[in-house]
């Protein structure tokens, strides 16, 4: 399949390619259009792909034997989405990512990503220090979670997803946040009469 030559702009910055390179690029990466309310991974399945979000909004969440929700992870335009726990150990899925809003994604399978390494080797370290980042920002998350109050975490959500809010329910940023849709409508005030 052939992309839009603004789409490894957009995913690999100033990375510079030859026409070689880009041709490499374009030929593993896949576009692929879902609709809001479509699933791009439920639970126990077989993960061996990774997703580019080029626009849309998506959200990667685990369901507790009880039967309780928990948001992982929101995805919106530039980030990049899967289970990667199942991801980088060849593992059955334990999120389900569903789709938003509608979205355009570039998908990138885990053999197409090894052929690119030992094509274009700087995309191993763009991808190195993408993970670096993303495992960074994960550790900052658990930390607030387990030393922030809510209305601090419900703050650094809104700082890092700032036109979210229209996207999603509110039970699934309560869920992120690691609280009740009651407690966050109380924070909600709280933060308007502040």
């Amino acid at each position: 399949m052939h992309t839009d030559n603004s789409i490894i702009k957009d995913i690999f910055r100033d990375l510079p390619f030859s026409k070689e390179e880009v041709k490499i690029i374009e030929s593993v990466f896949h576009k692929e259009k879902h609709k809001k309310g479509a699933f791009l991974l439920k639970e126990n399945e077989n993960v061996d792909k990774q997703y580019y979000i080029s626009s849309g909004c998506l959200r990667s969440y685990h369901i507790d034997p009880q039967g309780k929700e928990y948001t992982v992870q929101f995805g919106v335009k530039d980030w990049w989405i899967s289970d990667y726990t199942a991801y980088f150990s060849t593992s059955k899925s334990i999120m389900n990512i569903e789709v938003l809003r509608d979205t355009t994604l570039y998908m990138l399978s885990n053999d197409n990503k090894e052929y690119l390494y030992t094509q274009i080797p700087k995309i191993e370290t763009f991808f190195r220090k993408k993970l670096e980042r993303a495992f960074a920002a994960f550790q900052r998350r658990i930390l607030s979670n387990l030393s922030q109050t809510a209305a601090v975490r419900y703050t650094n959500f809104i700082n890092t997803y700032p036109n979210i809010e229209r996207s999603v329910k509110n039970y699934h940023i309560a869920s992120y946040l690691g609280i009740t849709t009651e407690s966050l409508s109380r924070i909600r005030k709280e933060l308007a009469n502040n």
